[in-house]
């Protein structure tokens, strides 16, 4: 059996273990410490962000925005309907209700036109959503200026999801900077990880500070533990803090060598009739965390299942794209604007392996596979 090669696995650098090393050696391992303290001072200088915190994942970093927009029993939020489920689970754990709202074809990101026809029915139905979760998928910014116009248009915050694109930017800018909160996640998988962890940032330093407590127990400041508010376990480690410090010094390295990946792809599968890869928009730089591509079945001749299961069988790990929310049983009744984009996706979107630690010879392998399929 062929060695393993997996969709996106941990890649390491020559700094994490010094820095988890230095916190056994200093015995900073609880959620606290200094390499957590420059975690977030470095994240802040990478990205361009004023304020940040460091957390356990990038779902207690929406969990914790959509608390500090009072987020509350029956209010709506928007959210994007092609991405993960984690984005949409937070407005859930406060008792609101998920909209959903399509992609267009230039980004697979949120639609601007559907998103202002939810925005102005919610409205027409007494309900003006109380916020804005808005997805940059797969390491590709949405065109975030027209969403931004509209949503103040309305007085309606906007959250950035960028867990799946650290290294990605609009415009110059970095992806989770430009909304009122920024979400980030650092999860195995990722382009960059802590093995398990997130990070909300913010230009508004109060509404950081106030995440960290209510991340941190929400501690009263005295003597004794008190309590005047429902707080959260929800900080990273110093030690995990550590291995994100270490990532972030190899990031720029991992972003070339994803966007290698994506150009390997291209050219060895690009002339086939049938194949299509997720476009990357002229106004930004996509990481490329993940190669994504659509497979039309007549022109091809064969289904997107065809590809992964033959790629499974040569030990390849592949997966289809993201099933849209609003298509999931458990958010079937959940409002939903669009036309389907996403849908027709889903039906045709396959994930090629994409870690930043492939070798030309696995690449080869996957391109290899796919081409039998075709003939």
């Amino acid at each position: 059996m062929n060695r393993r090669i997996y969709l996106s696995s941990p890649h390491m650098g020559d700094k994490e273990f010094e820095f988890v090393k230095e916190s056994f050696d200093t015995n900073w391992i609880a959620p606290v410490g200094p390499h957590e303290d420059l975690f977030e001072k470095e994240f802040c200088e990478l990205t361009g962000s004023k304020y940040a915190v460091a957390l356990s994942s990038g779902s207690t970093a929406i969990h914790l925005a959509l608390i500090l927009l009072n987020v509350q029993r029956d209010d709506e939020v928007i959210c994007s309907t092609f991405t993960f489920s984690a984005s949409a689970y937070p407005i859930v754990y406060q008792s609101a209700t998920p909209i959903f709202v399509d992609s267009e074809n230039a980004t697979w990101n949120m639609d601007v036109q559907f998103l202002e026809e939810a925005i102005l029915d919610r409205i027409k139905k007494g309900k003006t959503p109380k916020a804005v979760i808005l997805v940059h998928l797969y390491g590709q910014s949405a065109d975030i200026d027209p969403i931004l116009k509209l949503c103040n248009e309305y007085d309606i915050p906007v959250i950035e999801d960028a867990a799946e694109s650290v290294g990605a930017y609009y415009k110059g800018k970095h992806t989770g900077t430009l909304g009122k909160f920024g979400v980030f996640s650092f999860n195995g998988n990722k382009i960059i990880t802590t093995s398990t962890g997130g990070m909300l940032v913010s230009d508004d330093e109060g509404l950081i500070q106030k995440a960290r407590f209510l991340a941190t127990q929400a501690r009263d400041p005295a003597p004794h533990y008190q309590h005047s508010q429902i707080g959260y376990n929800y900080r990273l480690s110093n030690v995990l803090a550590g291995i994100g410090r270490g990532q972030l010094k190899v990031l720029e390295d991992r972003v070339k060598s994803r966007r290698a990946n994506f150009e390997f792809y291209k050219e060895g599968l690009g002339r086939l009739p049938g194949i299509q890869f997720m476009p990357e928009a002229e106004f930004g730089r996509s990481n490329r965390w993940l190669t994504c591509l659509t497979v039309d079945p007549p022109k091809f001749g064969a289904t997107r299942e065809d590809v992964r299961l033959a790629l499974e069988s040569e030990n390849i790990e592949a997966r289809p794209v993201w099933k849209p929310l609003h298509l999931q049983p458990v958010f079937k009744d959940c409002p939903y604007y669009g036309t389907g984009f996403s849908e027709k996706i889903f039906d045709k979107g396959l994930c090629l392996p994409s870690g930043s630690n492939l070798s030309n010879e696995d690449l080869e392998r996957v391109v290899d596979v796919i081409r039998k399929v075709r003939q």
